[in-house]
C-alpha cells in the first residue's frame, strides 16, 4: 500500500473542495495540499448534476453566509470564467408573482435583494414582463438581469487544472475509508494507499457528515438526501427565453419547479424534490438500505417529517404524475402542453437537519483541532465557491496556523 505526504488534504472533489484548494494554494503556496475524491473524476455529484445558474443572491437573509459569500463568489466565479475561456452567459431571471398573495412576498425579495448589494433588480409589471418573457404568467415580476448561466462541470475541470499547474494533488477514485490519527498527523486510508496530512478540510459534500463522524466527532446533524427530478423541454419548444422562476414558499427550502436555460442552449423544467432513498440515489428504484436506515433513526427525521409531510407528500404525487408536474409548470407558462416536455435528468441535494428536526438554511462550517468540516453547503454553493474557498482558506490559516 502506498504512503505519500501532505500539509493539507481535502476531502471532496466537487467545486466547493476545489475552490478551497485554489484558495489555500494562491494564499499560501509553500504548503502541499492534495485533494481526496472517492469517483473517476472532478464535479460527479452536486456540481455536476445542478441547473448551472449563477445565482444573483436575492434569496438569502442579509449578512447571513450565503448572502455574503454569494454576492462575493458571483464577481469571482465570473472572474475565473473569463481568466479561463469558460463561457457563461448573462441571460437574465425573472421572478414570476401570479396572485396577489404572492406580491409582499414579491417585495420583501426585491428588499433583500437590494440589502444584498445587487444590481440592477427591479420590480416590473405585467408588460415589461411579457417583453423579456412573453409566454410567462406575471401579475408583477422581480427582474435580475445579471443572473447567469453556466456548466459547473467545465469550471470544476478549469479549477482542477489551476491546481495541479500550481502543483497540487487530485487522487481520483479514493474512497476514504478510515481517518487515524499518528501523533500529529491524520491518516486517509483508501482501500489503495494512505494519504497523510497534518490538517484536513472535509468537503465530501453528500457525505460530509460521515467523514465528521469517521473522525469521532458527533456533527449533531444528519444529511438528508433529495432528489431533484427534471422535464427538457423539447426543441420545438419556444415558450421560454431565460430564466422563469416562482416566488419561492417560505415554509419550504427549495424554490419549486421553474425553467431553466441551460449553458448549451437546451431547457429544463423543475424540479421537484423528493426524498431520496440513497445519498447518491438518481433514480427512485435507488436504495441503500444502510444509509436509509441511519437517516430514519436519526430523531431529527421524523420531527422533520412531521412538521413539512404534507409537502412531501405533494411532491411524491407530482413526481409520480406527469399531469400534476405539467399544471405546477403551466402555474408559470400557462401555454405550455405535454408534448413540449421530454424526460431529463435528476439531480440529488442533501439538507442538513438538526436532532431536533430543525432545517439548516444557511452554509454551516465547525472546526475542530486540525480540521475543518463543511456540514451544509447547498445553493447557491456552487456560485459562491471561490467565496466559500477563501472564507475556508482564512479558517484554515488560523487553525492549522499556516504562515
Amino acid at each position: 500500500m502506498s504512503r505519500e505526504s501532505f500539509d493539507i488534504a481535502i476531502v471532496g472533489g466537487g467545486i466547493v473542495g476545489l475552490g478551497t484548494a485554489l484558495a489555500i494554494s494562491e494564499a499560501h503556496p509553500a504548503y502541499t495540499i492534495a485533494i481526496v475524491e472517492k469517483e473517476r473524476e472532478v464535479a460527479a455529484h452536486q456540481t455536476g448534476h445542478n441547473s448551472g445558474v449563477i445565482h444573483s443572491g436575492i434569496y438569502y437573509k442579509p449578512g447571513s453566509y450565503k448572502a455574503r459569500l454569494c454576492v462575493e463568489g458571483v464577481r469571482l466565479l465570473k472572474e475565473f470564467c473569463r481568466e479561463k475561456s469558460v463561457p457563461f452567459e448573462e441571460c437574465g431571471k425573472i421572478i414570476v408573482a401570479t396572485n396577489e398573495a404572492e406580491l409582499p412576498r414579491l417585495q420583501a425579495l426585491y428588499e433583500r435583494g437590494v440589502a444584498n448589494g445587487i444590481k440592477n433588480l427591479e420590480i416590473i409589471g405585467p408588460e415589461r414582463a411579457a417583453e423579456i418573457e412573453p409566454h410567462a404568467k406575471a401579475l408583477r415580476a422581480l427582474h435580475s438581469p445579471t443572473t447567469s448561466i453556466v456548466d459547473y462541470r467545465h469550471v470544476a475541470k478549469a479549477m482542477a487544472g489551476e491546481i495541479v499547474r500550481r502543483g497540487g494533488r487530485i487522487f481520483l477514485g479514493e474512497k476514504v475509508q478510515a481517518i487515524r490519527r499518528a501523533d500529529s498527523r491524520l491518516n486517509l486510508e483508501t482501500a489503495g494507499s494512505t494519504i497523510s496530512a497534518r490538517n484536513l478540510i472535509n468537503c465530501a459534500g453528500l457525505y460530509a457528515d460521515t467523514l465528521t463522524r469517521m473522525m469521532g466527532i458527533d456533527p449533531g446533524v444528519m444529511m438528508v438526501p433529495f432528489r431533484g427530478e427534471y422535464y427538457s423541454l423539447r426543441p420545438e419548444c419556444r415558450l421560454v427565453r431565460g430564466l422563469i422562476y416562482p416566488v419561492p414558499d417560505p415554509q419550504f427550502p427549495f424554490l419549486g419547479v421553474h425553467f431553466t436555460r441551460r449553458i448549451g442552449g437546451e431547457y429544463e423544467a423543475g424540479p421537484n424534490a423528493v426524498l431520496a432513498f440513497a445519498r447518491e440515489g438518481y433514480r427512485m428504484r435507488d436504495v441503500n438500505v444502510r444509509e436509509l436506515s441511519r437517516i430514519v433513526s436519526w430523531p431529527g427525521f421524523w420531527a422533520m417529517a412531521r412538521r413539512h409531510w404534507r409537502i412531501q407528500v405533494y411532491e411524491l404525487y407530482r413526481s409520480i404524475s406527469r399531469r400534476v408536474f405539467l399544471r405546477a409548470l403551466q402555474k408559470l407558462v400557462p401555454e405550455l402542453r405535454d408534448e413540449d416536455l421530454a424526460p431529463g435528468g435528476s439531480g440529488v441535494r442533501v439538507q442538513t437537519v438538526t436532532r431536533d428536526g430543525a432545517l439548516v438554511d444557511d452554509f454551516q462550517i465547525s472546526e475542530a483541532p486540525n480540521a475543518i468540516h463543511v456540514l451544509n453547503a447547498p445553493s447557491p454553493a456552487a456560485t459562491a465557491s471561490l467565496a466559500i474557498g477563501r472564507h475556508l482558506a482564512g479558517l484554515a490559516a488560523r487553525n492549522f496556523s499556516l504562515k
